[in-house]
């Protein structure tokens, strides 16, 4: 397969494990992330070798989500006082491609595994959120943090975590950006299982795959397209509609804040303007 910059990707025995690389600390989420990663499951879904696919972080953690000092770039042209249709089309268009690269995880016709340790933030979530199943070790925290910088959350976790921590789960989550442990996860129905380490968490997602990969493929494969069909639909809706509510109303001053404050490394002070 080809070489990647921000994953590596390794098969054998019918399971493929995509391993999320950096460059950015703690494996955040830079421009080579969002362009390889729908590359590499697009390659993996052809790929009649790949029955399971297993989907983890290098390193400490899962990933802290979206590298801001990498993808700024994007939001300038929207944060400008005079912005207008054509930079708020621009920013539109880059949104809705990184949904896509998201969403590529989720229209893998091969199962995937998501096995998580220490921090999984934001666009960690939204990319766990388009697994087919998760799992956890004891250190794993997760963030639906985007509230704290100012954003509604547009990748995913809005649309796909209805169904799979319910509505009152979510919205306390989405409406707080609190951060949670792996126990809490594990009640609310995040995570199917948590283990003692990364070790064993990957150990187990494996032995999950093989399992999987057991099984005839093509049925495996009919029961994921049958189940998302029930769910694409309105996923697929709701990205877009949440798309051009941020192209419309994300640019603020809080936003600008929010980035301001992260760079200091001070707390933001929000004054809903």
């Amino acid at each position: 397969m080809t070489e990647w910059q921000a994953f590596t990707v390794e098969i054998a025995d019918h399971v493929a494990q995509v391993t999320l690389t950096g460059p950015g600390k703690g494996n955040a989420m830079g421009p080579d992330f969002w362009r390889e990663l729908p590359e590499i499951f697009r390659e993996l879904d052809a790929d009649p070798q790949v029955r399971a696919v297993v989907l983890t972080g290098a390193g400490k953690h899962f990933s802290f989500g979206l590298d801001l000092a990498a993808m700024g770039g994007m939001l300038a042209p929207v944060l400008a006082d005079d912005a207008k249709a054509a930079p708020r089309t621009e920013f539109l268009k880059v949104v809705r491609g990184m949904q896509d690269s998201v969403t590529a995880v989720a229209e893998c016709t091969k199962p995937v595994i998501a096995a998580v340790s220490g921090w999984c933030i934001g666009g960690g979530l939204d990319l766990i959120a388009a697994a087919d199943i998760r799992l956890a070790s004891e250190d794993a925290k997760f963030s639906l943090r985007e509230a704290k910088v100012a954003i509604v959350a547009d990748i995913g976790s809005l649309q796909r975590l209805p169904g799979i921590i319910g509505e009152g789960n979510l919205r306390e989550l989405a409406y707080t950006a609190k951060d949670i442990d792996a126990a809490r996860a594990e009640r609310i129905g995040l995570v199917n299982e948590v283990f003692a380490d990364q070790e064993a968490v990957v150990a187990a997602a494996h032995a999950m795959a093989r399992e999987i990969a057991d099984n005839p493929p093509l049925v495996v494969q009919g029961i994921k397209d049958v189940l998302e069909h029930r769910t694409a639909p309105a996923v697929a809706d709701g990205l877009r509609y949440v798309s051009t509510w941020n192209a419309a109303f994300l640019p603020s001053k809080d936003l600008t804040e929010a980035i301001t404050a992260v760079f200091q490394k001070r707390a933001p002070e929000f004054k809903g303007e």
